[in-house]
């Protein structure tokens, strides 16, 4: 495997959502304390659109949990989210520059306006980066747009189904829920051209387990983002 700054050997460790030991989840606070870790290479950012069309960085469709309040996030504007420290995804492509490897989730489509940002942020190669998601129609948004991107499709467990889908869709790897993913599982996705991703991992013991099982990278919380 090979790591952002061209060494080879190390399972990638993504700060999930940034580093919020200290700060929100996917604010550019949480993502600068990350990056501040020694053991991260890098960070698990999830999008959504705005209502004007911009992508935003949020986890979840509204901002009832982290912000505490009930609004959706489809119906307020880029510049209304920013308010609530909820950063624009370039805003964040800007503060993590060009170095750190980034995980890009999208929990909605909206291909076109991503990639733009994308493309600003890291090159038409979209350098040290991924574009993922659970939603395969989000993930073929991105491919028709640009076939050569690296791709992972989200999943809950490593099976041939996850596999068959990787491969049809045209991915480059598959991002597990960690407690699902063993040696052999690696193995098969492997053998199939794939790379394996684990989430999301707080124990460095968790953390030591995939890397033997040769996991390629995982989003990593708390302790296990130091390992």
């Amino acid at each position: 495997m090979t790591r952002p700054d061209g060494q080879t050997g190390r399972m990638l460790r993504l700060a999930h959502r940034g580093d919020h030991r200290r700060e929100p989840e996917n604010t550019i606070a949480a993502f600068g304390a990350a990056l501040e870790v020694a053991g991260c290479d890098g960070l698990e950012v999830d999008v959504r659109l705005a209502s004007d069309g911009v992508p935003v960085v949020i986890h979840d469709e509204s901002l009832a949990r982290v912000q505490g309040r009930p609004a959706l996030v489809r119906s307020l504007t880029a510049e209304e989210l920013a308010v609530e420290r909820v950063p624009t995804l370039a805003a964040v492509l800007a503060v993590a520059g060009s170095t750190p490897f980034l995980d890009v989730e999208l929990k909605v489509g909206g291909g076109p306006a991503v990639v733009e940002v994308l493309r600003t942020g890291r090159g038409p190669r979209l350098a040290a980066a991924v574009v993922s998601s659970f939603e395969p129609g989000a993930l073929v948004e991105i491919r028709e747009l640009e076939p050569t991107w690296p791709c992972w499709l989200n999943a809950r467990v490593l099976d041939d189904d996850a596999l068959r889908q990787a491969v049809e869709l045209g991915c480059s790897g598959v991002s597990i829920e960690w407690h699902a993913i063993d040696a052999e599982g690696v193995a098969r996705a492997r053998a199939l051209g794939l790379d394996v991703a684990a989430w999301t991992v707080t124990d460095p013991a968790d953390a030591r387990r995939l890397e033997a099982a040769g996991v390629w990278a995982i989003c990593a919380d708390g302790d296990a983002l130091e390992a």
